[in-house]
């Protein structure tokens, strides 16, 4: 019969990280058939798993959830700072998913959540290069020059060589389109070249887009 890691089982069932759920096991917080459970624990679906004295079930629908986040909200489930967390937003029952990925604070937009390991490794692994699309203004317009060093030869990061397509709309405004997702890569990329992003909003994620969401709403959608 298939075990699974106990810690493993807590962060997809009750919305925690592995290392949090090791903290709970520490801290005698779960039990295994009536017995206090250790590090290192496996289960499998006959083993009666309870966090608090409650049961965990050991089977759970997936669920995958799309939201529009609004600025000033993090994505992490613990404030930082005065900055409030998108799962403040979140109805109770959908507050153990977890994000595909992440939206820094000051950016907007689509962001898809859910309880399915498997669906946020093919959404946010790089070599399945799901296409995201943001829509970016700029404190300048950018130069035609610095345009097509980003869309065709990429800018040299600390982190890598960054390239994405930007498409120019109206004054500061831009379409950007890229497959990768690095930590505040746009925003990074943009200010090698000395410009300042003023708004970032995600409009598309791999086969998802907002579709009207109004911001701090979220929906059902299918895998």
């Amino acid at each position: 019969m298939e075990q699974i890691r106990l810690n493993k089982f807590l962060a997809e069932r009750i919305g925690v990280s592995r290392r949090e759920a090791d903290d709970l096991i520490v801290a005698g917080k779960i039990t295994i058939d009536g017995k206090r459970a250790v590090l290192g624990s496996r289960i499998d679906k006959n083993s009666k798993v309870c966090y608090n004295e409650k049961i965990v079930p050991f089977e759970a629908k997936h669920l995958y959830l799309a939201m529009n986040k609004p600025a000033g909200y993090v994505c992490s489930r613990r404030a930082q700072g005065a900055a409030p967390t998108l799962y403040d937003l979140l109805p109770e029952k959908y507050k153990a998913l977890k994000t595909v990925g992440r939206l820094d604070k000051d950016s907007s937009g689509l962001i898809l959540l859910t309880n399915d390991g498997d669906f946020a490794f093919t959404m946010t692994h790089p070599k399945f290069r799901k296409e995201k699309v943001y829509e970016v203004e700029l404190n300048r317009s950018l130069e035609p020059l610095h345009q097509q060093m980003i869309s065709d030869f990429g800018i040299m990061l600390d982190d890598g060589l960054s390239k994405f397509t930007v498409i120019k709309n109206q004054s500061n405004n831009y379409t950007v389109i890229l497959s990768e997702g690095r930590n505040r890569q746009i925003r990074r990329t943009f200010a090698a070249l000395g410009y300042r992003v003023t708004k970032l909003h995600r409009t598309t994620f791999g086969k998802y887009e907002l579709s009207g969401l109004e911001p701090g709403k979220c929906a059902i959608i299918e895998p």
